[in-house]
């Protein structure tokens, strides 16, 4: 996933925790939307902006991709975006609540305005699993990525340490699944906290890779397993040193030699 995702989650997060207080945290949130074909096929471009981004303050939070599936709307075609002056009201209807964008079609693009409701229920069956301190801004995060109870519930069961409602977003936005922690518990990696997860996420970890790491007599642990991907000592790169007569080298002096470029 992109770094502007990354920023996004911080963005997000922050968003929800400044702008909405224990008092009104699951108010409706209302704001400006569009919605525009996007050039990859069958994705459009939603841009959400609530609150007020031209004053002094920027007392505001935006959101804006341009990946995501138009299978995510409801009320909502890719044909429509050819009806000139058509009004349309698209939804998104997740388990955390509902963001509406309500408005008129003008050269390609849906413009208007896009509210979102919370769903309190959902807040509720969060509580019984564990999870607190939810904003109106939070959920609404929730709603865009489709985080629902069924996918926390899994991670739970999966052994997933040190999980809360503001590192959830980041499991999800880089692709965290169930299956892929329990691969990694069965190559020894069991009980990992959230934050490392996230990590494998952001430096691509992956199974297969790991594979080939103890094929080649390595045993990274899940922090070796993270510098090496951050360096690029990849197991083709182990190869390529074995192949210059360098063997059995540790996983520190690898990383060393990628830090100083001495495979140059």
């Amino acid at each position: 996933m992109s770094v502007r995702a990354a920023i996004l989650t911080a963005l997000l997060c922050l968003a929800g925790s400044r702008l909405f207080s224990a008092e009104d945290r699951l108010q409706t949130l209302h704001g400006h939307c569009s919605i525009a074909p996007s050039t990859m096929h069958d994705r459009v471009r939603l841009e959400l902006e609530s609150g007020d981004c031209e004053g002094a303050s920027r007392d505001c939070h935006n959101h804006d991709d341009d990946e995501m599936p138009l299978s995510n709307f409801q009320g909502l075609a890719l044909a429509d975006f050819e009806r000139e002056g058509a009004h349309i009201e698209a939804k998104i209807v997740a388990e955390a609540g509902t963001i509406s964008c309500s408005g008129d079609i003008h050269g390609a693009t849906l413009s208007g305005d896009f509210t979102f409701t919370p769903d309190s229920t959902f807040v509720d069956r969060m509580a019984h699993l564990g999870f607190t301190d939810f904003s109106s801004g939070k959920l609404e995060a929730y709603t865009l990525f489709h985080i629902d109870t069924a996918w926390v519930q899994a991670l739970q069961s999966a052994g997933v340490a040190d999980m809360d409602s503001g590192n959830l977003i980041a499991l999800h936005i880089f692709k965290i699944t169930p299956d892929f922690v329990h691969s990694m518990a069965a190559l020894g990696y069991a009980n990992l906290p959230a934050g490392k997860l996230i990590e494998f996420g952001v430096q691509h970890v992956n199974p297969d890779e790991v594979k080939e790491y103890r094929a080649l007599g390595y045993n990274p642990t899940a922090d070796e397993l993270v510098q090496m991907r951050i360096f690029k000592v990849t197991p083709d790169f182990i190869h390529r040193m074995e192949a210059r007569g360098f063997n059995n080298l540790t996983i520190s002096k690898l990383v060393q030699i990628r830090i100083f470029n001495l495979a140059d």
